[in-house]
């Protein structure tokens, strides 16, 4: 395990949301290829659970999330979701975003650094989850 994936904290996933996920980052491997591998990065360290499993308090597809950027103070309400959805306007934001794939599988108050498109690093931190 490297020092980065030691640093970051566990993240719990369904299975069906897995497989979903996992077709997404290689669809878009090419045209997106940083945030293609951010995701698949997030797969693999992520606790595969059933799709039945009760996830109170975990980001998942189509949670409204309430999350506080650690660099800025603000605080802000999104509902993560898949490209053919995210509307800015609406708050829906897509899970191809740096932000909505480093809001997956999070649970409430765990904090999670990661780089933007430009690179600089962000830190979250879930401060509530609903579905």
């Amino acid at each position: 395990m490297s020092d980065r994936q030691s640093e970051l904290p566990p993240i719990m996933i369904t299975k069906a949301d897995e497989q979903r996920l996992s077709a997404l980052a290689n669809s878009n491997a090419a045209r997106f290829p940083r945030i293609a591998h951010f995701l698949t990065q997030e797969l693999d360290r992520a606790a595969i659970v059933s799709d039945q499993s009760p996830l109170d308090g975990v980001v998942r597809m189509g949670s409204r999330v309430t999350y506080r950027d650690e660099t800025t103070g603000r605080v802000r309400e999104v509902t993560l979701v898949y490209p053919e959805e995210a509307n800015i306007n609406l708050r829906r934001i897509s899970i191809l975003a740096p932000v909505g794939v480093a809001l997956i599988g999070l649970s409430v108050g765990q904090t999670i650094e990661f780089q933007t498109p430009t690179r600089e690093t962000r830190s979250l931190i879930v401060l509530g989850v609903s579905k």
